[in-house]
């Protein structure tokens, strides 16, 4: 260690480390101007979505066999965590979930896993069923678009030009359309009449199917080759009109025997309105790893292009705008940051003097140099975690510099010349200083390093706080001695510290005096307060992940399972009706049918499903957001519809922070427990928006056909579906090609037709005999069955759904239904069962992942101590003090009423190594004083004396420094945490540590002096 000194060369190669200091200055602030910026860190989605379709099956066909035989196949895949499944009338959704754990590297892996498996099964399904896979639900579209003003079709074009106008923007990712509403031609008949020229309505559309059917048609071979093209097929609803189709009473005009208009697909698959009016949605993404701020400014210039080609009466109004997020969420940190810094600086200049406040001023912004040009290096930008990480380096960073400068000034008190004492930082500090610096770095270890959703999203605190403490020990070492030589007056003309110090350690003497005297007393008392702290956290709030500062209020919308989506749009347009006026909205928008786009990473938007719709308002301000959310909790009820007002969580999340899986296999039996748990919530008084995912069993009009009278007419059950399906939902007669779109021509009955549930028994259906009434054939069985059907890993699945009102966090109402929940499930019957979900479920997820390596954080801290200190013993006593922290935090969370949550949780196991690090300092001190010859308590006296300033400086800076985060939603928790531990840490170890240390250590003087006797 004597042979190479690393302070010594530093200072001995002042040209060159001068040029470093510049030369870093200079480059790390053109790069921290040059990170990119981000309102959010990304994190892997772990979602994929299987949709199916088989028209005219039943949800209970769906189940079986399209819905069971797709899970049987991909339970196999690597890291599945659950398959989630609904199935409706002709469709299916299956949700793939992979476990937390899952490698974000191996996701896409998995998923094309999933395409193969399915690729393999499709085969197997029943004929007309297929299936699709999407993970595109994962990107973010953050740059969100409301065309309003003309007619669907028009919108559509409209909003393809804005999207190819603005997918050339650099840095652009996807465009989404949203709200077309796909163009038909439709031909409505009486089946009746087509019935007596011997046609049916499948029949008509296979007519014009073939009519409209591309074949080629070959080809004239001369010097050069001739395609043959045939045309007459129809493009027109005029030409449509005229088309001549053949019938047993001969050839006769369509439009004489139906009616033909242009229209769009009734029911459409989703309806978007904006502010009340029909729209078509343009939600854009960026490319990973893009400057949000510079993307944001660039599409809007490019919305500005659009705008000025838009036909008149068209608008294209932006809804959401992640740049002003992105700005807001970063200068907000900016403006705490610098303020910390300024704290950090103002501390180190009052209590260390001007000069010697500069050497520590300086080594800050050098620091922070160097830490942003990693940051550029490992393409971490400027986001919520990555800021919040260097405001919380600042309080951190200080104390090497602080360490380093004081071991400079008390050697030059001494007399020693400048130059050896700032060698002296490397041959006595650095080491203790290094393990102290390690140890605080392993403290963040388990968010950096767990396998788990949650700590890939806020696993830069890790990185950036990690990178910042080391570059703040190489910068004690190598460039604050530098410092120090050339700033650092002259110590040995001083006359030491002025009366007010001098009094200050002459009182921080007798009280560690009075503390060794009474070393027992000192002991049980920590010992106490810390079993204190620790009963304590029990009356603490729980908290995942605190709602988000954004302005935007969602509104989930859910009619009736098995609801049309004209329903549900009703039920949407009352809302919209009972919001219009209201001033603190700035924009109104309805999804229909599907979720809003994924325009804000946490936020998971809704399945596809006709009962369901999402409004979202955008507010202006945070102030008007509470206030709404209260007049829409109070508002009253849409007729038929359940309301869920919610805010956006910040961190991974769920739609409702309160869930209760009920599992079994009789739907009736399943409710009847989902509603005993509802009626248990709904007595809770914060519990709002209480819903069950199933709706009650629906009627359904079963026809039985009667085998021997459909064989003695030769007809067929085939036969039978396909001409009321026809009637009914419509055939397909072909599509009119349209530049990119194809136009489908459907041929339906008249809509009296199709909405007489009544006249049914009459609609004529084929045979080979000619046109017979279905009443013929079949016979009407009045039933009921499940509109939809869920189920988790294969088995049916009940969840009981809830949020809460006010300032109520998920887990006070976990608790509270918890006596009476429990009681539900010690009465169920066998193969019944009741899962927690919700918040509780993600955060038990994300704490599992940080528990599982907290042994191996442990572990590496001991290899560090043992390393340092060389004893086991001693090496226990750091580790010892540890939890120390917990007293101190405890009591400032319920001061402020703050809620513990996995944020707070990262301060919490940080803190730990903070404490461990100012008292492996201490403790190496006295074990320094006792090499010199001092007995026991005289070495622990001195050694805490002398490093009393730079720990109570270090911890005042890093109070100071925590202050500005205490407000924020997102840190405010750990800060507090911090703030607390620090200030009960430092007071414990500068009183109750030299009382354990005198336990423990302080017979081996009496040992010797028995010895020596």
């Amino acid at each position: 260690m004597d042979r190479f000194n690393l302070s010594r060369w530093a200072i001995r190669h002042p040209a060159l480390v001068g040029f470093l200091i510049a030369l870093l200055f200079v480059a790390g602030a053109a790069q921290f101007l040059a990170l990119g910026r981000n309102e959010d860190p990304g994190f892997t989605l772990k979602e994929m979505i299987v949709s199916a379709r088989w028209d005219g099956a039943s949800p209970a066909q769906m189940q079986a066999q399209i819905a069971d035989p797709v899970e049987r196949t991909l339970r196999g895949i690597d890291h599945l965590d659950y398959l989630q499944t609904y199935c409706l009338e002709g469709a299916c959704v299956i949700t793939v979930e992979l476990k937390d754990a899952a490698p974000p590297g191996e996701v896409k892996d998995v998923w094309q896993q999933v395409r193969r498996k399915l690729t393999d099964i499709a085969p197997a399904l029943p004929s007309g069923a297929s299936l699709a896979a999407s993970e595109d639900n994962a990107d973010v579209y953050g740059y969100v678009f409301a065309l309003t003003g003309a007619d669907n079709a028009r919108l559509v074009q409209l909003a393809e030009q804005a999207r190819d106008a603005m997918l050339r923007v650099p840095g652009a990712g996807k465009a989404e359309i949203i709200g077309e509403l796909p163009q038909r031609l439709f031909v409505d008949v009486d089946p009746r009449r087509l019935a007596s020229m011997g046609l049916s309505a499948g029949r008509l559309a296979q007519a014009l199917a073939q009519r409209q059917a591309i074949g080629p048609a070959g080809g004239v071979r001369a010097a050069m080759q001739t395609p043959v093209r045939l045309d007459g097929e129809v493009d027109e609803v005029r030409d449509l009109e005229g088309a001549s189709i053949p019938t047993s009473a001969g050839v006769v005009r369509l439009g004489d025997v139906a009616t033909v208009a242009r229209g769009y697909a009734d029911p459409p698959e989703a309806v978007v309105r904006h502010d009340g009016r029909s729209a078509v949605i343009l939600a854009v993404s960026m490319r990973p790893g893009a400057d949000g701020l510079g993307f944001g400014e660039a599409i809007r210039a490019a919305a500005d292009q659009v705008r000025r080609t838009l036909p008149a009466g068209a608008h294209l109004t932006q809804i959401e705008d992640q740049s002003a997020n992105i700005r807001e969420a970063v200068n907000t940190f900016l403006v705490k940051f610098f303020c910390a810094l300024t704290v950090v600086l103002v501390v180190a200049f009052v209590t260390l003097g001007w000069r010697t406040g500069i050497v520590v001023a300086l080594s800050v912004p050098l620091t922070l140099a160097i830490v942003a040009l990693y940051m550029g290096v490992a393409g971490i930008g400027l986001e919520r975690i990555s800021l919040g990480a260097l405001i919380l380096s600042l309080g951190l960073l200080v104390d090497d510099a602080i360490i380093s400068v004081e071991a400079m000034v008390v050697q030059m008190e001494q007399g020693v010349d400048r130059h050896e004492a700032a060698a002296y930082a490397w041959t006595h500090t650095a080491f203790p200083m290094l393990t102290g610096t390690l140890i605080t770095v392993v403290g963040f270890l388990p968010v950096g390093l767990a396998q788990s959703t949650t700590s890939e999203y806020a696993g830069g605190i890790f990185w950036v706080t990690g990178s910042a403490l080391l570059v703040s020990w190489i910068v004690a070492v190598v460039f604050t001695p530098f410092l120090g030589v050339k700033l650092l007056p002259d110590m040995a003309r001083s006359h030491g510290h002025d009366a007010g110090p001098s009094r200050l350690y002459r009182q921080l003497r007798t009280a560690i005096d009075w503390a060794l005297d009474r070393a027992w007393l000192v002991v049980g008392i920590t010992i106490t307060l810390l079993a204190a702290g620790l009963l304590g956290a029990t009356l603490v709030r729980q908290q995942f992940f605190p709602y988000s500062d954004r302005p935007e209020v969602m509104v989930d919308l859910a009619m009736r399972p098995g609801s049309s989506i004209e329903a549900t749009a009703a039920a949407a347009k009352r809302l919209e009706r009972l919001l219009h006026g209201d001033p603190r909205i700035r924009s109104m928008d309805s999804f229909v049918g599907r979720g809003a786009p994924r325009f804000y990473l946490p936020y998971g938007p809704a399945l596809p499903n006709s009962a369901t719709a999402t409004v979202m308002l955008v507010t202006r301000d945070l102030a008007a957001r509470d206030a709404l959310i209260e007049k829409l909790e109070h508002m009253p009820g849409i007729p038929g519809a359940s309301l869920h007002v919610r805010r956006l969580s910040l961190g991974p999340s769920l739609g409702s922070p309160v869930q209760y899986r009920v599992t079994g296999k009789d739907p009736a039996r399943l409710r009847a427990i989902a509603e005993r748990i509802a009626a248990v919530l709904r007595g809770i008084p914060a519990t709002t928006a209480v819903q069950i995912n199933w709706g009650i069993a629906a009627p359904v009009a079963r026809y039985r056909i009667d085998p021997a009278r459909a064989a003695a007419l030769g007809v067929d059950r085939a036969q039978v579906a396909s001409d009321l399906a026809a009637t009914l939902s419509g055939a397909p007669g072909g599509a009119v090609l349209r530049g990119t779109k194809q136009i489908g021509i459907i041929v339906r009955g008249r809509a009296e037709d199709r909405h007489d549930l009544g006249g049914l028994i009459d609609m004529p259906v084929s045979t080979p005999h000619g046109m017979v009434p279905l009443g013929e054939v079949a016979t009407l069985s009045p039933a009921t069955e499940q509109p939809i059907v869920w189920t988790r890993n294969a088995a049916r699945t009940m969840t009981v759904q809830a949020d809460m009102i006010g300032d109520v966090q998920a887990s006070e109402i976990v608790d509270a239904a918890a006596p009476r929940i429990d009681a539900i499930r010690a009465a169920l019957p066998p193969g019944y069962g009741v899962e927690d979900g919700g918040d509780g479920e993600l955060s038990a997820d994300a704490n599992r992942a940080i528990y599982h390596l907290l042994p191996v954080t442990i572990g590496i801290m001991l290899v560090l101590l043992m390393i340092q200190l060389q004893s086991l013993s001693r090496t226990l006593l750091v580790l010892a003090t540890a939890p120390l922290g917990v007293i101190g935090a405890v009591t400032a969370l319920l001061l402020t009423g703050a809620p513990f949550g996995f944020v707070a949780l990262l301060g919490l196991i940080a803190l730990a190594g903070m404490i461990m690090r100012n008292t492996i300092i201490l403790v190496d001190q006295v074990e320094a004083h006792r090499a010199e010859g001092m007995a026991v308590r005289a070495a622990v006296t001195e050694a805490t004396v002398g490093r009393a300033r730079p720990v109570v400086l270090t911890a005042l800076a890093a109070v100071l420094a925590f202050i500005p985060l205490c407000f924020n939603i997102f840190w405010g928790p750990m800060a507090i945490v911090m703030i607390g531990g620090l200030i009960g840490a430092t007071i414990l170890t500068l009183v109750a540590l030299p009382a354990f240390y005198l336990l423990l250590f302080g017979r081996e003087d009496a040992a010797k002096e028995t010895a020596h006797d």
